[in-house]
């Protein structure tokens, strides 16, 4: 289920970093200080 705009303005701030995934590979790293980047993982040759 992908993420909605809502979910991700409401993502409450932890200690830890928290990680929201949107697709297989996406998501979005909430940082404790309040900071939102988007990741991608992804895989080649065997390894990620």
């Amino acid at each position: 289920m992908p993420l909605s705009d809502a979910k991700i303005r409401t993502a409450k701030l932890t200690t830890k970093t928290l990680r929201l995934f949107d697709e297989p590979g996406l998501y979005l790293e909430v940082s404790p200080n309040g900071g939102k980047w988007w990741r991608l993982k992804y895989g080649f040759d065997g390894k990620e």
